[in-house]
């Protein structure tokens, strides 16, 4: 499932948005239909769903709607602000180390 990492906080709209990378005190902004391309992916719906609401709220075709949330998705992740990889789970009887 694709989410942005603990050091990645995002404030978007739907006019835009922009995601502030702790690690480096940068913002990166993003266009309206990349900020919706976001919101979608984080409503914890799969890729596919989001790309069909996507191609919903766009009116475009499936495929370019599925093409233009995996290129999102694909830039966020190389800048290191989000990760296809389920998040860590912690062990309960580890919680002390």
């Amino acid at each position: 499932m694709w989410q942005l990492r603990e050091s990645a906080h995002p404030v978007l709209t739907d006019e835009g948005g922009a995601i502030l990378d702790e690690r480096t005190g940068r913002w990166r902004h993003l266009t309206p239909t990349a900020s919706a391309a976001v919101m979608l992916l984080l409503a914890g719906s799969t890729e596919e769903e989001a790309a069909g609401q996507y191609a919903e709220r766009y009116g475009i075709a499936d495929e370019q709607a599925a093409a233009d949330v995996r290129t999102v998705a694909d830039a966020l992740t190389a800048q290191g602000l989000a990760t296809a990889e389920p998040a860590p789970r912690i062990r309960w009887w580890g919680w002390w180390r």
